[in-house]
């Protein structure tokens, strides 16, 4: 934890000065020896899954060597930037790697390592969460949407709507009433679950920092437009496929819409925001107010799309009696039926 809080103070300034730039590649690394250090500790113990620990902590920390050019004066920012991509990218395969069938039946284990699915899903559903906090806590910083109605405060409310949409659709996944969790259904769309969950955080929250600091400024630079409209765009392009991942258990004519007419909006609200930086003449607040736009558009189109056959804007409400109250009245019309 103390070298999370020497990498967290230093990775902001990493392009403006090397003494940052290794002090957070280095807290890094170390974080990462440590944990490795951990599985290794725990790998004596725990022999059902010796193999499986020792082969990820050797490949894990192989991997981290990466990062070395990371420490070189001369190398480029787009270099390092390079290389920490192909790193992080490479950390991924290799922990798919050791924790796939593959590797199970390479190292011939009895026993293989299991997920506590329900954890687990409210791991990455939290990390999201603390994700969308990014397009919150700039919109109220500093307090640059005051005062009273103007074209910062909109361009906030904007930003409130869209990290609501996004954070809707997260939690909505495809809509059924009846589906089963991806890291439930096969080995494929388990691993596709945790490794979408990297693209998906990283473009919202690229997206979300330039929409919540559109508050404070009058307009978009252009690299400004540019990482806005793709990390929004590429989020809700992770978000369809998402969707696409749970297994859909719904008999068919359930709902409204099937399930792939429902979720269709993302792509098409995904590719449209992705394109629209061409449109150089769009100002932050029409840009922002577009997306807005589009975004609740999608929402509503999933939640309308997602209601059963047959339903009314106004129902009546039927069996609202207490569960103890239809018990006494089911016992009394069983005394009944069994009394000469």
């Amino acid at each position: 934890m103390a070298v999370l809080v020497v990498y967290g103070n230093n990775a902001p300034l990493v392009d403006e000065d090397i003494g940052a730039m290794r002090a957070a590649v280095g807290s890094y690394m170390v974080a990462r020896v440590t944990s490795n250090l951990a599985h290794l500790v725990f790998s004596f113990a725990s022999y059902h899954h010796r193999r499986q620990q020792r082969l990820w902590v050797v490949l894990s920390t192989i991997c981290l060597c990466i990062y070395i050019p990371l420490y070189f004066e001369d190398v480029s920012i787009r270099g390092k930037i390079a290389a920490a991509a192909v790193a992080v990218s490479l950390e991924e395969i290799i922990w798919i790697f050791c924790y796939s069938p593959a590797a199970k039946k390479l190292l011939r284990v009895k026993y293989s390592t299991a997920v506590d699915i329900a954890h687990e899903i409210d791991r990455f559903a939290a990390f999201y969460i603390i994700v969308l906090g990014e397009f919150l806590y700039l919109i109220v910083k500093g307090s640059n949407a005051a005062v009273g109605f103007n074209e910062g405060l909109l361009r906030a409310i904007w930003t409130l709507i869209i990290a609501f949409c996004l954070n809707w659709l997260y939690t909505h996944a495809d809509g059924s009433m009846k589906s089963t969790h991806p890291l439930r259904h096969n080995i494929y769309t388990a691993f596709s679950f945790a490794v979408i969950h990297l693209p998906l955080i990283a473009a919202l929250l690229a997206g979300g920092h330039v929409a919540a600091a559109s508050v404070a400024e009058e307009d978009f630079e252009d690299a400004q437009r540019w990482l806005l409209c793709e990390g929004l765009g590429v989020g809700m392009m992770c978000l369809y496929f998402f969707a696409l991942i749970h297994a859909c258990q719904d008999e068919p004519g359930t709902l409204l819409m099937t399930k792939h007419v429902r979720i269709i909006m993302r792509p098409i609200t995904g590719l449209i925001t992705i394109l629209l930086p061409l449109a150089h003449h769009l100002n932050a607040t029409e840009i922002l107010s577009i997306i807005m736009a589009m975004y609740v558009a999608c929402l509503v189109w999933e939640t309308v799309g997602s209601l059963k056959k047959g339903a009314c804007f106004f129902e009546r409400w039927s069996d609202v009696d207490y569960p103890e109250t239809r018990q006494q009245e089911e016992r009394s019309k069983d005394n009944e039926a069994v009394m000469p």
